[in-house]
């Protein structure tokens, strides 16, 4: 039987670890866990709420100065006393079967590094369900957040991962760079000689604490490090990265010249009403429909840009990764 621990790094967010040690209450598993969390040098500290919950959880709580998350998920696996690790974002909140998937998964299909995928609670925001849709509909971005149901070659998400306790040793977990950190470190497991897998039905409740601007500077950073990791791992470059560039680039095609022929921009806007129907589908909202049609413009067009912007970089400028983005590096 596996011993279980927590990964969580904070920052800034008490309010969000609030909500996640409440659903931790709820977990229903046999055995003991337990739960580390980083607090990555907060202003706003998460003390008094980790108090809250001491005599109910098994929880661990250090606090050190800001070196971004990755570098503080290797600081919480450091310290852990498990032999399984299970990272988490503070923005999730666990439904009560979580760590029965897990355990089962692990005890019939061992693999030393596995993803789940996310969803959006009842209580999630209108644009935090859009913005979910966006983000893991199979229109949108093919599944790649786990709404496909492979099990092998998946790429885990650090808001939803496990890594065991000798793959993290091998690989020194995770490195400096961010966003793009979870990726980095699956393709240094497999270079290692260990399997990942999904667990499908270990989802967590991933609430997304962001504004349409803040949606917007995220997916651009999502484009922008993807270059940069199939820089660093040779091999890794799909060409489906560049669909969002080149549906970016097919739709200024198609507004520019829809006052001589509509069809082009006909093609986009049956795709875009596909999207509002499925969203329709899944969520039964109008409102959250049509905005699932905005979100998902924004996540093309923001990641198509920044994957543009860094290929030219480092293709045609020749420029090294740090010397073209340095504030997606942690020192």
């Amino acid at each position: 039987m596996l011993n279980y621990s927590f990964i969580i790094p904070v920052f800034n967010r008490p309010n969000e670890i609030r909500e996640l040690l409440e659903s931790f209450s709820q977990v229903e598993f046999d055995r003991d866990y337990e739960i580390v969390i980083v607090e990555d040098g907060s202003s706003e500290k998460s003390d008094s709420i980790i108090e809250e919950f001491s005599d109910k959880l098994n929880l661990s709580y250090y606090f050190k100065l800001n070196s971004g998350p990755g570098d503080s998920r290797n600081y919480g696996m450091q310290r852990a006393r498990g032999e399984y690790f299970i990272i988490l974002d503070s923005d999730v909140i666990l439904p009560p079967n979580y760590l029965q998937e897990v355990d089962g998964f692990l005890e019939s299909n061992y693999v030393h590094a596995f993803g789940g995928p996310d969803d959006a609670h009842d209580s999630f925001s209108d644009l935090q369900k859009a913005i979910n849709f966006a983000m893991t509909s199979f229109l949108t971005t093919g599944g790649i957040r786990g709404g496909k149901k492979q099990v092998g070659k998946f790429q885990p998400r650090s808001f939803n991962m496990g890594i065991s306790k000798e793959a993290f040793e091998a690989t020194k977990g995770y490195g400096k760079i961010h966003p793009g950190e979870d990726p980095d470190l699956t393709f240094r497991i497999w270079n290692a000689g260990f399997e990942t897998a999904l667990i499908p039905d270990a989802k967590v409740f991933h609430k997304r604490r962001i504004s349409w601007s803040s949606f917007r500077t995220q997916v651009y950073k999502f484009g922008v490090v993807r270059p940069i990791l199939s820089k660093w791992h040779k091999g890794t470059g799909k060409i489906t990265f560049w669909f969002p560039t080149l549906f970016t680039l097919y739709l200024l095609f198609a507004l520019v010249i829809s006052p001589i022929c509509q069809l082009p921009i006909l093609l986009v806007t049956i795709y875009l009403l596909l999207i509002m129907s499925n969203a329709l589908s899944q969520t039964k909202s109008p409102k959250i429909a049509l905005m699932s049609v905005i979100t998902s413009l924004i996540q093309f067009t923001s990641y198509g840009y920044g994957f543009l912007l860094s290929n030219f970089k480092l293709h045609i400028l020749r420029k090294e990764p740090k010397e073209a983005f340095p504030n997606f590096f942690f020192k």
